[in-house]
């Protein structure tokens, strides 16, 4: 009896983190797109996103490389492919219970573990290979910190686009993909 009890807080306290996870709204000019960050998973990278949000930081910025079948990024690109000066990097946050799904939202970075910043991208498919699976930097995987949860067609959308190379940079669309906004949902 004390364990049924024990489980279901357990479930309570659970359903009540995930009721507190703040939503933000992205406006793109292919759509929009309603995306749950989870912050009683990965507290940093959300804190992270918010604070590009609220300071307006995305807003004008592009989907700079999309790849069908795997992710479209964004967060860090003018239309001009320019790369916009940054925060901080955080500190990278990946598990393995909290997996490169589709629709998840994860932080980019470079082959440094803690290396995000303002990049972003939106899991295609299950990518498997960029879970976390070791402390080791080759196995450190990415940091998965929210999910869409309305506006996915819009997602497949943009990565249906057409690319090319722009700029000495590949997997471009040709056409911008302009993230007019991200803002806090009401």
């Amino acid at each position: 009896m004390r364990s049924l009890i024990f489980t279901l807080l357990m479930v309570f306290a659970a359903n009540v983190a995930a009721q507190d996870n703040p939503v933000v709204v992205m406006e793109t000019n292919k759509g929009t797109i309603r995306i749950e960050l989870w912050a009683d998973k990965a507290p940093l990278s959300v804190e992270n996103f918010l604070r590009y949000t609220d300071n307006n930081y995305f807003d004008g910025l592009i989907f700079h490389r999309v790849i069908p079948g795997f992710m479209i990024q964004g967060g860090g690109f003018s239309p001009d492919m320019v790369q916009k000066s940054t925060y901080d990097a955080i500190k990278n946050e990946a598990k393995t219970d909290v997996r490169n799904d589709r629709g998840t939202l994860a932080m980019a970075r470079t082959n440094v573990v803690d290396s995000a910043t303002s990049q972003f991208f939106i899991n295609l498919s299950n990518n498997d290979f960029l879970n976390h699976s070791s402390d080791a930097p080759s196995g450190f995987g990415y940091a998965v910190f929210g999910k869409v949860i309305e506006g996915m067609d819009i997602v497949d959308v943009i990565a249906a686009v057409t690319t090319g190379n722009v700029s000495g940079y590949g997997d471009v669309p040709t056409d911008a993909i302009v993230i007019n906004s991200v803002s806090r949902a009401e």
